[in-house]
């Protein structure tokens, strides 16, 4: 009954609700791509940063998609408790959180709790992900559904090549070579400096993306999503 009444809602909506809406998942599609791929730019920063080996470098991509096995069964059950569009809000809201736990992390260059962050984001992102999908195929005529997919196929690829790219810019430095090269040669305390210097350059960049979130959540709320 809820799946016909969801349905007939979106058929009643306007062309411009619809349009309105169909950017809201194009854009929840492309936060899947962007914060998904920056964690082939966080793999060897956190392993220099935190003076990781190579099986605790990938404890970072673990962290973050381990998430999405704990939390798909669970996001039926949330989805199904408070609606799909409340659904997406409260995603976001985690990932934000998520994002806010970079800071700390940071300030205290402890790995652990980046894990923590990581994991946080994963699952405010498997709600997200699990609310979207079914929005392609409501939003507009069921012939076309095919076509919308694609479309959001394009914008979760496109955060793919731009969110490597972009993250890159903010995060790393020309002269980083230069750093890595010398830590070697360098005291304790120096190094413990540098290191520390290097790991809070993420600070800015999360803090940005945590309060995005919280902005992209309300969008939602707002939002003529059925």
């Amino acid at each position: 009954m809820k799946k016909t009444t969801a349905a007939l809602d979106a058929k009643a909506f306007s062309k411009r609700d619809t349009m309105i809406s169909l950017i809201i998942i194009g854009m929840l599609f492309f936060i899947f791509g962007f914060v998904s791929w920056v964690n082939a730019i966080l793999i060897p920063y956190f392993k220099v940063a935190c003076e990781l080996n190579h099986f605790q470098s990938y404890l970072v991509t673990f962290a973050f998609y381990i998430a999405y096995f704990v939390m798909s069964v669970l996001s039926s059950y949330l989805l199904k408790a408070i609606g799909f569009k409340n659904g997406i809000m409260c995603g976001f809201l985690v990932m934000a959180a998520g994002a806010f736990i970079f800071i700390p992390a940071a300030l205290f260059r402890v790995y652990e709790v980046f894990l923590v962050g990581l994991f946080t984001i994963g699952l405010g992102l498997a709600v997200l992900q699990t609310a979207a999908n079914p929005y392609i195929t409501i939003l507009g005529e069921k012939e076309r559904a095919a076509q919308r997919i694609s479309i959001m196929g394009i914008c979760n690829k496109g955060a793919g090549i731009l969110a490597p790219v972009l993250f890159a810019a903010v995060i790393l430095k020309a002269t980083d070579n230069e750093l890595f090269a010398s830590l070697a040669n360098m005291d304790d305390g120096e190094k413990a400096a540098a290191l520390d210097t290097l790991i809070r350059r993420v600070i800015i960049p999360y803090a940005i993306l945590g309060i995005v979130l919280i902005g992209l959540g309300t969008i939602v709320r707002m939002s003529p999503l059925p």
